[in-house]
């Protein structure tokens, strides 16, 4: 075995039995290469990358490839989710050079950690072919290798970074429509999402567009979000037997996923489909929600309530076995129920994907349309299909199993909190927030200490970045909302102020990625654009800008204000890689409302409230407190105060007579 035989990280130790004498990221790495003047290869990915198995198999398994990459380089494994700061690095250097990325990442280093080459997935002989040519050009001119590794370093610097912006500007409507304007050109108008091929949920995206046509009335824009929840949930993307999502779909119909299931995606989503039920209570988004948590709970959940990282796309070194079917294995398993299955999830002999008579799972019409063309009623057709799933799910579970990657990230783990948070508040199921507090639980014993948030539950020391706060503190944020226990919402300011004294550029006006107490890389970068997971300084600039209302403070509304001044011009030209930025636009052109709960049925009073759809609001109160805004606001009736912009209307006796001052 080679050095990655001591990881905790299950894809590190995926790696540990290659040929290839592989290290993981560390000074003993890094000072081996210097010492031997080797370029270093680093080589990274995650548990549940198909192509990076692919390449394993085809490349890092072979002796005769791994006796070319120990010759003349030394080779480093990293984990992206466990070190996401190196990753962040070797990504832009990659985009830098070809434009694109992804994983896995192959990135070719001075012996001092400057990239000089890198790209994704290579075949076989072209890697061989590539590691040749690269010892050799190091070898015969290293003039050159300096010089380029000077210039991409200098990209990487400036990679997705913005300047400091001092004027204030005024926000108007007007700024929103912009921004849509140029993103209505993406917007898919017959099967939802985004583009063409692949399609990816992209949760943030479908929030920011769903508060938007909520706020500024646009139908059409209302629409395409509700087909867009639609089409995810009925298509193959979707586990139709077990709940949750897939990564994201190949095609551009959403019907063949690619099989790998993250906790990051499921988390959003369960807090995307849970607004939106409260926006447009459609019982599908209820669905949904719940079969989410109870994959996650069945699947995802630790015995100590942390939740796990992914569940791979690959099973007996094939991708999709564990989850497709033939129709001979559907008719074994159900019988004389088969057929009624079939018809409802598209199931057909000859097969519905590439693989010879292999189906994905996927639904075309809504159970009362297909209710009525079977004859049956839609209890009947829902009575049997959910028996029959049951079924389905109990054969399956006898199958050769995905591989689990295992490791606790406190960053996802914000993710899920605040996503049970958002289904409790929706659906109010004492199961849901006892699943939240249970994992808040973990979270406060196990990946903290004082301010200081571990990454990686087990892992020992690694380093900690920005995600990890902002995710966690935006967790506690949902959290205290929906129990008004205040423990969170302190617990929340302080990894707030951790943040802002360790991460904060103050000249700048952005907070890096790194923490100024951690391990130094070739640059320290700042995470800005929007992706499948929005960027750390925008969830920080949500965060701070919520924070500053809960404590009237103006330093935390001061460095919000500051981080949208310096990304507001950005907006208009890629929205959609703006989306949680765009979400704080709205809450500025709209206002935040504030509303206090007091008294002994605040409880009773904070559930009716969030019945009715105020995406743009802070929720607080109890039975005693001590924010700023409870002071001298309790008494023995329970009372709703309503505010905004400073500025508060009469107690309300009633929601009826609150929401009358927020829809005025």
């Amino acid at each position: 075995m080679n050095s990655l035989a001591n990881s905790t990280s299950p894809y590190l130790l995926q790696h540990a039995n290659n040929p290839v004498n592989w290290y993981p990221w560390g000074p003993e790495a890094l000072a081996k290469a210097k010492a031997e003047n080797k370029l270093i290869l680093v080589s990274i990915g995650y548990s549940a990358c198909h192509w990076c198995h692919v390449m394993e198999h085809e490349s890092f398994e072979d002796k005769s490839v791994a006796a070319v990459m120990n010759e003349y380089f030394v080779c480093i494994k990293v984990d992206r989710e466990e070190r996401p700061d190196v990753d962040q690095i070797y990504m832009s250097a990659i985009q830098l050079m070809s434009g694109r990325g992804g994983w896995p990442l192959n990135c070719i280093c001075l012996p001092d950690q400057r990239p000089i080459y890198g790209g994704t997935y290579f075949k076989k002989n072209d890697w061989t072919s590539l590691l040749f040519n690269l010892a050799d050009f190091y070898k015969t001119k290293p003039e050159e290798a300096e010089d380029y590794a000077v210039r991409l370093t200098e990209g990487i610097e400036k990679y997705e970074s913005v300047a400091f912006v001092q004027e204030q500007s005024k926000y108007t409507r007007a700024d929103l429509e912009a921004i849509l304007k140029t993103w209505r050109r993406y917007i898919d108008p017959v099967e939802g999402g985004f583009g063409g091929a692949p399609k990816f949920p992209m949760p943030n995206n479908s929030l920011f567009l769903m508060r938007y046509a909520h706020l500024m009335k646009d139908a059409e824009l209302a629409e395409n979000v509700k087909l867009t929840l639609k089409k995810m949930a009925f298509g193959g993307i979707y586990d139709h037997i077990g709940g949750g999502f897939a990564r994201y779909a190949v095609d551009g119909v959403w019907h063949v996923p690619h099989f790998e299931k993250m906790l990051y995606d499921n988390a959003q989503l369960l807090s995307l489909y849970a607004e939106a039920y409260t926006w447009n209570p459609d019982p599908l988004y209820k669905t949904i929600a719940g079969e989410i948590i109870t994959f996650i709970s069945r699947e995802l959940t630790s015995p100590d309530f942390g939740f796990y990282s992914a569940l791979d796309a690959d099973s007996e070194g094939k991708e999709g076995k564990f989850y497709i079917f033939t129709k001979a294995e559907i008719e074994e398993i159900l019988g004389d129920d088969a057929d009624l299955f079939n018809i409802y999830y598209n199931v057909t002999a000859d097969g519905n994907w590439e693989e010879e008579q292999s189906n994905v799972f996927f639904r075309k019409q809504e159970d009362a349309v297909l209710a009525e063309q079977l004859g049956l009623s839609v209890e009947e057709l829902v009575a049997k299909i959910t028996a029959s799933r049951q079924k389905v799910l109990a054969a399956r579970a006898e199958r050769v199993r995905p591989g689990l990657d295992n490791k606790i990230l406190a960053s996802w783990n914000g993710l899920m909190l605040k996503g049970l948070c958002e289904a409790y508040r929706t659906f109010n199921n004492p199961e849901y927030l006892d699943l939240a507090v249970k994992n808040s639980d973990f979270i406060l014993k196990n990946l903290l200490n004082e301010a200081k948030l571990s990454r990686v539950y087990g892992a020992g020391v690694v380093a900690t970045f920005l995600d990890d706060y902002a995710n966690i503190i935006d967790g506690f944020i949902a959290l205290y909302e929906v129990t008004f226990n205040e423990t969170y919402i302190i617990q929340a300011q302080k990894l707030a102020d951790y943040a802002l004294a360790h991460y904060y550029n103050a000249e700048g006006g952005i907070f890096y990625y790194t923490a100024d107490n951690d391990e130094q890389l070739i640059a320290r970068k700042s995470e800005i654009m929007d992706g499948v997971i929005p960027a750390s300084n925008s969830v920080m600039a949500r965060n701070l800008r919520k924070l500053g209302l809960f404590f009237d403070n103006e330093g935390y509304l001061e460095v919000s204000a500051q981080l949208l001044r310096n990304i507001v011009s950005h907006l208009a030209k890629y929205g959609s890689a703006y989306s949680n930025w765009t979400i704080l636009l709205l809450e500025e052109v709209f206002g935040t409302y504030e509303i206090a709960i007091t008294g002994s049925n605040a409880e009773t009073y904070r559930r009716e409230m969030e019945q009715n759809y105020t995406p743009n609001k802070i929720i607080l109160g109890g039975e005693n407190g001590s924010l700023p805004l409870l002071a001298e606001r309790f008494a023995d009736e329970t009372r709703v105060f309503v505010c905004r912009d400073r500025t508060c209307g009469l107690p309300a006796c009633n929601i009826a007579e609150a929401l009358k001052q927020i829809n005025n």
